[in-house]
């Protein structure tokens, strides 16, 4: 049995007899009210902000409101240790369905950045999806991590490509991530309004300036002057995106891996296929979180026409609108394997560090863990689409 989630609940209320009060928000719109509150702006437009007039991101969450829950009652799922939420995707087992999404640049929120997520997910036998755009290298975060997938930015220099890939590996990933939906940037208002790219300032960078093949590039040490770090960064402009990327790029890096490899940033059905044509073990729908084109369909609305597509050959993940534990249900139940969890965590970490990013993790988790038994459900294998209720 997968641990008790919800027992968090009980430590509130208990907690409470006592005097103490929650600190920190106990929803996903909470944290990110607190967040605009205490982060600098630019910091907090980089997290908060999407495409163009942000209909992208607004679609991800709206698109929940197309489905209910139907629950079952009478069916001995409520009590203690009557579920079981674990699952195995790509290979990996979890104690829940869940895994951090790969975000970037956690430099900017907090000191511990990365090694906080890391150890959080660890605790909570999550797992995590380490971004290309870590401000911590791959082996720092590695030897602290618990279960963990690298997500691949896949540059202009396969070399380069696949010395993250080994690196990656050889620290202890267990699978990696190709994200195809950024060759370049998204027009993001908020950012450009501040004229804010943390990339430019040397952040986010942390796994290219750690990087033999990159520094191999390089005339002198970016840490040994500040001319040398601008260099650095010129480096990784004329790097970083690959317009070329084809299906069949998706074999090549079979070729330099043994890990499981999911595709992130499919929305069609084509697409999907294609993919795991190419040898994909997994398909990760997703838009971005609606950071990269405007007026795109929710995730959610993608996911049934992908996992239709290619659900039978591939472990179908789901990212981009989760902020509740029935969010989680809901894409559970139209063939999503386990979902990606992204900025309400980040807010929590530029609130309170390592301590926030364990609270908005485990509001999730118990809210999710409670939601299942509530519905009838004992285990998350157990849900399909009987358990929605389509909206007339």
């Amino acid at each position: 049995m997968s641990s008790v989630f919800v027992d968090f609940q009980n430590e509130i209320y208990l907690g409470g007899l006592g005097g103490l009060m929650p600190e920190l928000p106990m929803t996903a719109e909470g944290l990110a009210r607190r967040a605009e509150q205490v982060l600098e702006p630019a910091v907090y437009a980089y997290i908060a902000g999407s495409a163009s007039a942000e209909r992208t991101a607004a679609a991800n969450l709206s698109a929940f409101d197309r489905y209910r829950i139907l629950p079952r009652m009478l069916r001995g799922t409520t009590g203690t240790g009557a579920r079981d939420l674990t699952v195995e995707v790509l290979g990996t087992k979890l104690a829940a369905p869940v895994l951090t999404a790969p975000i970037g640049v956690l430099e900017l929120l907090h000191k511990d950045g990365e090694t906080a997520v890391a150890e959080t997910t660890k605790e909570l036998g999550i797992g995590m999806v380490l971004s290309t755009a870590a401000s911590t290298a791959i082996e720092d975060v590695g030897a602290v991590a618990g279960d963990w997938w690298y997500q691949l930015y896949w540059p202009n220099d396969d070399e380069l490509a696949r010395s993250l890939v080994t690196r990656a590996e050889r620290a202890g990933a267990k699978a990696i991530v190709v994200t195809v939906d950024t060759p370049s940037m998204g027009w993001r208002p908020r950012d450009l309004e501040l004229a804010h790219l943390p990339f430019l300032r040397g952040k986010g960078i942390a796994n290219y300036l750690s990087d033999p093949v990159f520094r191999a590039k390089l005339g002198t040490a970016p840490e040994d002057s500040e001319q040398a770090m601008q260099l650095a960064v010129l480096t990784w402009i004329n790097l970083f995106g690959n317009h070329t990327l084809q299906p069949a790029d998706i074999g090549r890096l079979r070729e330099w891996t043994t890990l499981p490899i999911a595709v992130k940033g499919i929305q069609h059905p084509d697409d999907a296929r294609l993919v795991v044509d190419a040898g994909a073990d997994g398909v990760i729908v997703s838009n971005h979180g609606g950071r990269q084109v405007d007026g795109a369909v929710g995730s959610l609305d993608a996911l049934p026409a992908v996992v239709a597509s290619v659900g039978d050959r591939a472990d179908i993940l789901f990212d981009s609108g989760i902020r509740t534990g029935s969010d989680a249900l809901i894409a559970l139940a139209l063939g999503a394997k386990a979902v990606l969890y992204g900025r309400p965590w980040t807010y929590g970490l530029g609130i309170a560090g390592r301590d926030g990013v364990r609270h908005a993790l485990r509001v999730l988790l118990a809210d999710l863990d409670a939601t299942l038994g509530l519905s009838g459900y004992g285990k998350v294998s157990e849900l399909d689409r009987s358990l929605l209720a389509a909206v007339r």
